[in-house]
């Protein structure tokens, strides 16, 4: 224990001793920075083209559509195989009916006419909506909606293995109808968050810390996998249940690193705006920290370069940057990706060994955690000018006028968001739980769920050697 203490404090001594000449470093490099006022003049006096913003949002929107396959081999990678089949329909299915849920309801409720900065009230399936603005409402609507299968399929892995099939496909309807509009509304929409001056470029908070927060409430309901966690001479022994093919694991990662091209860059929502290539550049350095970080603190903490934790660390450092990727310039990209990689090596440890939390892919300290983290990193590093509000003239670090204000926003912003899920989220878990829809039977999760659930297998004629 003393030997992780010294490297989680010699890793955070590294930081704070090169954070200063990393800032230096910045402000030296401010002036070939865009910033938002140069950007919009950029904008204003290039020649737009409603065409070029349409295919730019089109593909992104496409690529952060293949995050699904991401996901869905990410989180079949770290299961078992006796569950493949059901995860691969999960996948399939938030997608489908979280589609249908957003758009007769979802997109008006987050998009529509503000009511009191709380939700939207009009533009529910798409009706009247102005004839000139159609193409644009297709566009943004078909945007929007692959952010919100995002969300929905966070949850997947955190309740993998022993949750009922129609139980997350209730729950899906759910949170792509009411919970994650409302949220999204009061940040991206026009509501009370985003009047205070919130700042989420891409949805570290909006999409990933709702559904980290929605993760978390299932994951606490449904409780642990058989056998997870087992009572010896009184105390709690934690079983590792490993996943059964890195292979697949790997290939989703890429995948969805992949996709966040999408995710990011096309956020721009303008496919004239100079600050793409910035954008993607970020993203990547925030990813690439991520997962050296969360591979460095892995193998001093378990003498081993664990794999599982440096695929995690990439994702993490690519939730982390989705939020400042706009704000920030490439150094504090790299510092906020490496700050992932550590929290989500310790948060995975703090979940299953302290609170004993039992999420098999880590789904909660990826999307939630750095969730938080990143929302809170738009207010300490965004660069002077490339925000408005509070953080006009940049973050904490730069010692920007207002900036302490601006992270009170954003975590007010977090605990909001947070608040509003947990309570909407929890009483329908638990209310599904009451009823005795939510968790399968003890002989069910034992056999695995592709037979009991969908009478599949997804490795016919291969033999399971393990239930557990």
């Amino acid at each position: 224990m003393k030997k992780r203490l010294f490297v989680i404090a010699a890793i955070a001594l590294l930081l704070g001793v090169f954070m200063p000449s990393f800032i230096a470093a910045q402000d030296a490099g401010d002036a070939v920075s865009y910033t938002k006022a140069e950007v919009d003049g950029l904008l204003e006096a290039k020649a737009t083209t409603d065409s070029t913003t349409m295919i730019w949002m089109v593909v992104g929107a496409a690529l952060v559509f293949l995050m699904q396959a991401g996901f869905a081999l990410v989180e079949v990678g770290l299961t078992r195989a006796k569950n493949t089949a059901n995860i691969l329909m999960k996948n399939l299915m938030d997608f489908c009916l979280g589609s249908l849920a957003f758009f007769f309801i979802g997109f008006g409720l987050m998009y529509g006419a503000d009511k009191a900065g709380i939700f939207g009230t009009d533009q529910f399936a798409m009706l009247g909506i102005d004839p000139a603005d159609w193409a644009g409402k297709m566009r943004d609507w078909f945007f929007q909606v692959v952010f919100a299968a995002t969300a929905a399929t966070i949850v997947s892995g955190a309740v993998a293995e022993r949750i009922k099939f129609k139980s997350y496909l209730i729950y899906t309807v759910f949170l792509s109808a009411l919970v994650y509009p409302v949220g999204g509304h009061w940040i991206w929409g026009g509501g009370w968050l985003a009047n205070l001056g919130m700042h989420d470029f891409a949805g570290s908070t909006v999409v990933h810390s709702i559904g980290g927060w929605a993760g978390l409430m299932g994951a606490i309901i449904l409780g642990p996998r058989i056998g997870k966690y087992i009572e010896v001479d009184g105390k709690t022994v934690v079983r590792a249940i490993p996943g059964h093919n890195l292979t697949f694991a790997m290939l989703g990662v890429f995948l969805l690193w992949f996709g966040w091209y999408g995710f990011n860059p096309a956020s721009t929502l303008n496919g004239n705006d100079p600050m793409i290539a910035h954008v993607a550049v970020t993203t990547t350095l925030g990813a690439a920290a991520g997962a050296a970080a969360a591979m460095a603190t892995a193998w001093a903490w378990f003498k081993k370069p664990d794999v599982s934790m440096s695929m995690n660390g990439a994702l993490a450092g690519l939730v982390a940057i989705t939020a400042p990727c706009y704000a920030v310039d490439p150094i504090p990209a790299v510092i906020i990706g490496l700050v992932a990689g550590v929290l989500v090596v310790l948060s995975v440890e703090f979940f299953d060994k302290v609170l004993h939390i039992d999420d098999p892919v880590g789904a909660i300290s990826v999307h939630l955690v750095n969730g938080i983290w990143g929302t809170l990193a738009v207010a300490l590093f965004a660069a002077p000018g490339r925000l408005s509000g509070n953080l006009e003239n940049g973050g904490v670090f730069f010692g920007g006028e207002g900036s302490l204000a601006g992270l009170g926003v954003q975590a007010l912003g977090v605990v909001a968001v947070g608040a509003w899920v947990c309570v909407t989220m929890g009483v329908l878990f638990g209310i599904l739980k009451a009823v005795g829809f939510l968790r399968v039977s003890k002989k069910e999760e034992l056999q695995g769920l592709d037979i009991n659930e969908h009478g599949a297998d997804a490795y016919h004629g291969f033999q399971h050697f393990s239930n557990m």
